[in-house]
């Protein structure tokens, strides 16, 4: 018996080691696919353009045409009081010295503005192509070449310009976000955990885990040709240090529990996977299964975001059930110094929690705290209506760069003519018929034949308006209407694509996410109710959080748009990460149910034992998303704002009172119709045996 008692102890023993070893191994393995990751991420627009919109069609063909991919800028050379014969002089070398630099496409040709303080140069060329890192060298060479002389005002401007400055942007998205995000959690893990130590071990978790996920990430690409951009490549990284540490806080605040039930930190550990690890298994699948849903859009951008956010967070589920308990079980008790919880001991009496003052308002008065409760989001939900409208390429910086300025100069000094393009793509037999078709076409100022190869013919059409404004709306809908056969596309064209396939994309996806996350939670809780109270829970307050947007967007944060993509991927990862806390709280409240407690006792202990942990990994899953409010891009930060607030509303408000106070209200109603919905029976007396 001694001899099995010291091979169980050797195993225990030997297990982390082994499992750490594995990790080791596994990391080793994903190490060279993890740095390929930056090769294949890509932001061209046919990255997050709809599969089957004609915008994506005209650049799909365009790189096929001869020189491929067309690199379009434009330079403006603007001064206030008028240009002067030497301004005009210094512009015509510079465009002089830039056609010997580089291989354009045709000799630039100046076109002066009507009041003479204005004049531009469109300059295109194919020699960066598809490569992003050349399209960026050759906008820089171009933007040294021009720079301002003795007060003329030199301005580089386009499609491509703008596109440089978007990449500058997601550029900050790798490392900038990282370190950001990882100091952030550092901050609020110390401020938990006070302890030295503890903190450090799940976020070195959570890195190796992101570690892991980018070399996943690079796998799906290859296997799959996954799309992999700035976008969804920085919100996974958020994802797994976001949910990672959530799942963290559950797992260590279990274990802390049970080191005082069990001598060693082996056998503590493994009861605390037993209590907390079904939990943490299903709130996961919950939002990996919301995610996926993704894969439903027609949107490149938020199809390729569904797989990428699943990664990310099953690879923070794994490193959390695995690595992060064989490294507590390795360091012990002393990891929790200086508050190391000792075996035996009980946790000093503490004055009473603030979750159970919250719970015994919330169960005083149910019904009167979940109609306030309600009516508050309502109320917040209706700053919805005064969220801006779609959001112009030109206002999607927080901080406008030169391609901005340099497009809205262009809009001043040419009122009557577009400095955006708009391609058409259309059968090289039908080209003559096209473009006068085109000419012809209701403001349209001008168009020209370029270039023609595979049976297709480029026609670029220069529309009388100004760019993204309803005129030219109109004038991209006219030329696609007469146009049967051709493709209209051009960057205006794009956000006009991108706002149809999002609306379209919310009506699919929407309920797609609820019903998957439903009938998750229904075989969960065993139960109809209670997972429609959470469903409903996380939905009014995506509507609040919207709401507060629109409360601050314009008026206090100076936006001029909204996203067309805000509403739905502030849904998803709202409802998907919303209903985890959720899981949290009724999966205990159901623990204790089946414990033998009244509906409104197990409600409340569930508040008190699990509002602490709950409230905890709010904080953190909000202050990282909060991370992209100081992005660069109005549509992170729109989404970075959208997130954390809900998250924060969702914690602090809606799991605490109106989840709690509604299952009081409805009783064992809340289990319908589930057994724990009927009626306890009463126990039975035993009838005393007959003496002798």
């Amino acid at each position: 018996m001694g001899a099995a008692r010291t091979r169980a102890t050797g195993g225990r023993r030997g297990l982390p080691w082994l499992v750490l070893g594995l990790w080791v191994a596994l990391l080793a393995v994903a190490g060279p696919f993890a740095a390929k990751l930056a090769d294949v991420q890509h932001d061209r627009a046919t990255d997050y353009l709809p599969a089957s919109a004609d915008s994506t069609q005209v650049a799909k063909l365009q790189d096929r045409l001869p020189g491929g991919e067309t690199t379009e800028l434009v330079l403006v050379y603007h001064r206030a009081g008028g240009l002067t014969a030497a301004d005009r002089t210094t512009a015509a070398r510079q465009v002089a010295t830039i056609a010997h630099r580089h291989t354009l496409t045709a000799a630039p040709r100046g076109v002066p503005s009507a009041d003479g303080t204005t004049l531009m140069y469109p300059v295109t060329s194919n020699e960066p192509g598809t490569d992003e890192n050349k399209r960026d060298t050759f906008v820089d060479d171009v933007r040294q070449v021009a720079h301002d002389r003795g007060g003329l005002a030199v301005e580089v401007g386009g499609p491509a310009a703008l596109a440089t400055d978007a990449s500058g942007v997601y550029a900050s998205l790798g490392g900038p976000l990282l370190y950001t995000t990882v100091a952030v959690v550092a901050i609020l893990l110390i401020l938990i955990y006070r302890s030295p130590l503890l903190w450090l071990v799940p976020l070195v978790v959570a890195g190796l885990a992101d570690f892991l996920a980018r070399a996943a990430a690079y796998a799906l690409n290859q296997a799959f040709g996954t799309a992999v951009s700035g976008q969804s490549a920085g919100i996974m990284t958020i994802l797994v240090f976001g949910a990672g540490t959530d799942y963290a806080l559950l797992l260590v605040s279990r274990y802390r529990e049970e080191l005082r039930r069990h001598e060693r930190p082996y056998d503590a550990m493994r009861a605390a996977l037993r209590g907390c690890g079904p939990a943490v298994l299903a709130s996961s699948g919950t939002v990996a299964a919301g995610l996926l849903c993704l894969l439903a859009a027609d949107l490149n951008s938020s199809r390729g975001m569904g797989p990428l956010g699943t990664v990310g967070v099953l690879c923070a589920l794994a490193a959390m059930l695995t690595l992060l308990p064989a490294v507590l079980v390795l360091l012990g008790r002393r990891v929790f110094w200086p508050l190391v919880p000792a075996y035996g001991s009980t946790p000093k009496a503490a004055r009473r929690s603030l979750f159970a003052a919250m719970g015994s308002s919330a169960g005083r008065r149910p019904l009167t705290v979940l109609a306030s409760g309600a009516a508050l989001l309502g109320a917040l939900a209706l700053g919805a209506l005064n969220l801006p409208g779609p959001l112009k390429q030109l206002d999607t910086f927080v901080d406008r760069p030169e391609s901005v300025t340099a497009m809205e100069t262009l809009a001043r000094a040419y009122p009557q003519r577009s400095a955006q393009p708009i391609e058409i793509l259309t059968p090289a037999d039908r080209a003559d018929a096209t473009l006068a078709t085109a000419k012809g076409t209701r403001g349209v100022a001008g168009a020209k034949e370029g270039r023609t190869g595979g049976g297709w013919t480029e026609i670029t059409v220069t529309a009388s308006a100004p760019p993204q404004s309803a005129a030219e709306t109109a004038t991209i809908q006219a030329l696609r209407h007469r146009l049967t056969g051709s493709y209209v596309g051009g960057p205006s064209a794009q956000q006009l694509d991108l706002a149809d396939t999002n609306a379209r994309d919310r009506t699919v996806v929407v309920p797609i996410v609820l019903l998957s996350v439903l009938l998750i939670l229904i075989a969960l809780l065993r139960s109809l109710v209670a997972p429609l109270i959470l469903v409903a829970a996380v939905v009014a307050v995506w509507g609040a959080a919207l709401g507060l947007g629109g409360l601050v967007f314009e008026p206090l944060f100076g936006f001029h748009g909204t996203d067309p993509g805000l509403g739905l991927l502030s849904f998803v990862f709202l409802v998907a990460l919303g209903v985890d806390y959720g899981i949290f709280l009724m999966h205990r409240m159901r623990e204790e149910s089946l414990k033998g407690a009244e509906p409104a006792q197990a409600a409340l202990t569930a508040l008190r034992t699990t509002g602490g942990v709950i409230a905890s990994a709010g904080l953190v899953l909000a202050a990282t998303f909060a991370v992209l409010t100081n992005m660069g891009l109005v549509p992170l930060v729109e989404l970075g704002f959208v997130i954390a607030v809900g998250v924060l509303l969702d914690t602090f408000l809606v799991r605490t009172y109106l989840v709690t106070s509604a299952s009081v209200a409805l009783g064992r109603w809340v289990w319908w119709p589930g057994r724990l919905s009927g009626t306890p029976e009463a126990p039975r007396k035993r009838t005393p045996e007959p003496v002798g």
